[in-house]
């Protein structure tokens, strides 16, 4: 899975990029990636601007860009170092998007299936108390789309991002639904641990659908439960093929 399945997923702005961005994309790809490592030194703008055969002035727009975004940190007289990932905005659609392009991440991921566990399960409650029928309606849709999607591993992963999006747009509540970016990034990032098939795919279908059951029948204790177990299931089987790694 791509950086560009994540954007779609967000609906971030298709058009092209300018200079600075596509600059800052990336340098920002070869910091998450390790390539620079916190606290070194990243090339001087005539060296990144020779690399990137742009204008030292894209140049310095793009590091400004990666300075918002925690990543750099400019010193004058001193250069410009890579900041730890203790800084960097780690909910960032750009830095989250990076991560699909750098080699896999076990801590990272277990980080980001651990913060899935701490409001989906509570976003599934609430949905349950407030969802309305078009609410139904579109988490219905989303696990047809997963059951017609379970030969296809990458269409079945969207499907299955878009069933715990229309979850939390359902909670009708601001703050979890500007959180689908932790789901959809989990979700992207698994795929490069987890060997999927068509019958591992069609096995989590029924477990899908008791959330959705629960949610649709108001029960807001069930929702939350199915939610947390299913979320449960899947860090465990997330560590133990990351274990045999």
């Amino acid at each position: 899975m791509s950086e560009l399945t994540y954007y779609d997923l967000r609906r971030a702005n298709s058009m092209s990029p300018s200079l600075p961005i596509q600059v800052a994309k990336e340098l920002g790809r070869r910091i998450v990636a390790g390539t620079y490592t916190a606290g070194t030194l990243i090339d001087d703008e005539n060296k990144l601007s020779e690399r990137f055969q742009v204008s030292r002035v894209v140049i310095r727009d793009a590091v400004k860009i990666l300075v918002g975004k925690g990543l750099l940190d400019v010193r004058r007289g001193i250069g410009t170092r890579v900041k730890s990932r203790d800084n960097w905005s780690l909910l960032d659609d750009d830095v989250l998007a990076w991560h699909l392009s750098a080699p896999l991440n076990p801590e990272f991921l277990t980080q980001l299936m651990e913060f899935r566990l701490a409001f989906e399960p509570k976003a599934a409650s609430v949905a349950a108390e407030r969802a309305n029928e078009e609410d139904i309606i579109r988490i219905k849709e989303a696990l047809c789309e997963m059951e017609n999607s379970v030969s296809d591993i990458d269409k079945f992963v969207i499907a299955d991002a878009h069933f715990h999006s229309a979850i939390l747009k359902a909670s009708h509540n601001e703050l979890f639904i500007s959180m689908e970016c932790i789901i959809f990034s989990a979700l992207l990032v698994s795929i490069k641990v987890t060997n999927q098939t068509a019958e591992s795919n069609l096995a989590s279908i029924p477990f899908h659908a008791e959330v959705l059951d629960a949610i649709a029948n108001k029960d807001s204790k069930k929702a939350q439960s199915l939610t947390e177990n299913l979320l449960y299931d899947a860090k465990s089987k997330l560590k133990a093929l990351m274990a045999n790694k």
